[in-house]
């Protein structure tokens, strides 16, 4: 019989606490069990102090410090517990998986609902045991979880493996970013999304920046609107403008083709080097 997975409570209101303990109760695949109560920040890390649990199940509005600091400051432990947050405000959403939150639960919470989020729950303790396993027997070979891009998306809020990621391009007011098999749109500036996406991406114009492991090719070709010009960056405003002047006449420039989508991205005369460079660097 597989071993319960021990859960912290933490909500400030104690009727909350005890539809969660039934509820917890009452889930059975993966088996459960409440192992403590806080009804704030504090209480929950003195709690911490003594005794150990697989997973919080957090309020975001508390008094004193919030949830969302709760976790961010748990986070900074190497055996820090996973976290779902469970909470009235769906509004705390994107902040809460950019804190690595395993699932966020809106109230009144529904049995089948944090069954699911107990689920990933064991599915990354799983990982890991399995991650603690290979550093045992193997050199470390890197952080156990690859990074995602949280996505809010038409009420379910999706992440999104960065591997996955082809290229993310400034359009109007937001940025699309393109894996193989969808379009997400992401309500944040290319600019900030450079600093956190690291090497990994590749800037090859103003409004576009592109996955190394993806792009296939570079040339010269035939490109509608601003094909060699610089673009608005986060809302494309300029460049649209440019293009409707234009009238969506097509005009030479570079560009780089992006696999295995086989879509095109214009290239910006600045940004030609560079890409040239990050091509011949691996080989294609």
């Amino acid at each position: 019989m597989s071993v319960a997975i021990r859960v912290l409570l933490v909500d400030d209101e104690e009727l909350a606490r005890l539809r969660l303990r039934g509820l917890v109760h009452d889930c059975l695949e993966p088996a459960a069990s409440v192992v403590g109560e806080a009804a704030n920040a504090a209480q929950a890390l003195a709690w911490l102090a003594s005794n150990a649990c697989d997973v919080l199940l957090l309020d975001v509005q508390m008094p004193g410090r919030d949830g969302t600091q709760l976790a961010a400051e748990l986070r900074q432990r190497a055996d820090a517990p996973a976290v779902v947050f469970v909470t009235a405000h769906a509004e705390h959403a994107l902040r809460a998986f950019d804190l690595d939150a395993v699932d966020y639960l809106t109230k009144p919470v529904r049995r089948e609902r944090l069954q699911a989020a107990l689920q990933r729950v064991a599915q990354r303790l799983a990982q890991r045991a399995a991650a603690a396993s290979r550093v045992q027997g193997a050199p470390a070979s890197g952080p156990a979880e690859a990074p995602v891009i949280v996505v809010a998306d038409r009420g379910r809020v999706i992440r999104v493996p960065l591997s996955e990621v082809l290229y993310l391009k400034a359009e109007l007011k937001y940025v699309t970013m393109r894996t193989a098999a969808h379009t997400h749109i992401l309500d944040e500036a290319l600019s900030d999304l450079e600093l956190r996406l690291g090497d990994s991406f590749l800037r090859v114009h103003r409004n576009a920046l592109v996955a190394r492991a993806a792009v296939r090719a570079l040339e010269r070709r035939a490109m509608a609107g601003d094909a060699d010009g610089e673009g608005d960056e986060k809302g494309g405003e300029k460049g649209g403008e440019k293009g409707g002047e234009k009238g969506g006449e097509a005009s030479e420039g570079w560009a780089v083709c992006i696999a295995p989508v086989d879509e095109w991205l214009a290239v910006s005369r600045r940004q030609v080097t560079a890409v040239r460079e990050a091509l011949t660097a691996v080989g294609r």
